[in-house]
């Protein structure tokens, strides 16, 4: 009977975890295409930041310049995904990244820029 209860045991222990090979061309492939899309919503956000600060120089109330400036961090994204033939490898973490970045990097040249053009 305990040689039975002991054949079962091993039986069911299932063979240890072992981890898949690392492929670290595909990595680097990633990593690589994952800053070029940084690098575009960077290019993004300025442009939004400029654009919105522009607005308001222009006199023009806030109300005007939060939508046009999220309007470009929203197409920003689309551009982002033409641009980028590869960016169907991103994940939604990648993708979330990218949008925080766009979005308050808009905000907080935004803000430093309304700053500036009223302290001047």
């Amino acid at each position: 009977m305990a040689k039975k209860a002991r054949k079962k045991l091993e039986e069911a222990q299932e063979p240890a975890f072992e981890f898949p090979e690392f492929d670290e061309g595909a990595f680097v492939w990633k990593e690589l295409e994952l800053d070029s899309a940084t690098l575009l919503a960077g290019i993004f956000a300025i442009a939004a930041g400029v654009l919105s600060a522009g607005i308001k120089l222009a006199g023009l109330l806030w109300w005007v310049q939060f939508p046009v400036g999220l309007l470009i961090v929203i197409l920003g994204m689309f551009a982002i995904q033409r641009l980028r033939p590869a960016s169907h490898a991103y994940t939604k973490g990648d993708w979330a990244g990218l949008f925080v970045l766009e979005f308050f990097g808009w905000l907080a040249l935004w803000f430093v820029l309304v700053n500036l053009l009223n302290g001047a």
